[in-house]
């Protein structure tokens, strides 16, 4: 894995080696560690962090749901990119980059559906309508179309990062993603600008050993970062069908609550009748003085008699 990188690997497949000293690019002057029969050494330690640097980088890309699309048409790369990219179920151009690839990718994706339209024509039987010098052109396209662009049939928008093997010759690549600010990964050797790119490998981009060993962690990083994908998509879901169980046990509790506080609010004005009684009690009370009066009337007309 891309956590567990060994130099002693790197050492054996190769991957320190540079180009001659009179090609060099002096930007690369921080990665050479030494320089011997006139070929410079790049520094193995420094790889082995940039390897580790990138791989967690394209594991978050991978994560978040987004396409790294995998350039690299030099003959010693074609098949060991294809294979590592087609293994973490990611795009790939090994044959010539198509101009306008990136910039312009309504264009492409217009070829790709042709292709698709092809397809379909075989499947419902149009195909056998046409007449033997039509079907053997719409053959001959096809098989061209899927040369240059059945590995990208999957890629419905840009990709979220490119992954360049020799930047020195894809060159076009690089320049469309950087106008679209694409995040560029790359194996860049000592023959090449660092600064072109984002994410850089120091590493020899010749040798099909070296291409190999870098290809196999970054791959490697990739398919972790999608299993992580998969599984924070499954665990959404187990909670999703627990969260009704929970609602339906608590919602009988919560309704009959307020049900009963009603009936006890209506039985307590019930209680209220007693100050009716003490306002009878009020009002009767001054009639007994209205009595008296002519009980005391009475008395006092006999005694002046």
């Amino acid at each position: 894995m891309a956590n567990n990188i060994e130099v002693k690997e790197l050492l054996d497949a190769g991957v320190h080696f540079g180009h001659l000293t009179r090609r060099w690019d002096p930007n690369m002057a921080p990665y050479i560690y030494m320089e011997r029969n006139g070929i410079h050494i790049i520094n193995l330690y420094k790889t082995a962090a940039k390897i580790k640097e990138s791989s967690e980088a394209l594991k978050k890309i991978a994560a978040s749901g987004r396409k790294i699309l995998f350039v690299a048409t030099k003959k010693q790369a074609k098949e060991i990119v294809a294979e590592k990219a087609a293994k973490a179920n990611q795009p790939y151009i090994t044959e010539r980059w198509p101009g306008g690839m990136l910039t312009n990718f309504v264009t492409i994706r217009k070829a790709v559906k042709k292709m698709a339209a092809i397809d379909r024509m075989k499947k419902d039987g149009t195909f056998n309508t046409l007449s033997k010098k039509e079907r053997l052109q719409v053959d001959r396209l096809r098989a061209k179309l899927e040369k240059n662009l059945g590995s990208i049939s999957d890629m419905t928008r840009l990709p979220g990062a490119l992954f360049v093997v020799d930047i020195t010759r894809e060159h076009i690549a690089v320049k469309e993603a950087q106008k679209l600010n694409i995040p560029i990964f790359a194996m860049v050797d000592t023959n090449s600008d660092p600064r072109q790119v984002d994410y850089l490998i120091p590493a020899n981009d010749d040798a099909s050993k070296s291409i190999d060993k870098v290809m196999t962690y970054v791959s490697d990083a990739i398919i972790e970062g999608l299993s992580e994908r998969k599984a924070t998509k499954d665990t959404p879901k187990e909670s999703a069908e627990a969260k009704p169980e929970v609602v339906k046990a608590e919602t009988p509790a919560k309704v009959e609550a307020p049900v009963k506080a009603e009936t006890e609010v209506k039985a307590a004005p019930a209680k209220a009748e007693a100050p009716a009684k003490t306002e009878t009690e009020v009002k009767a009370a001054p009639v007994e003085p209205i009595a008296e009066e002519p009980v005391v009337s009475e008395a006092t007309k006999q005694e002046e008699e």
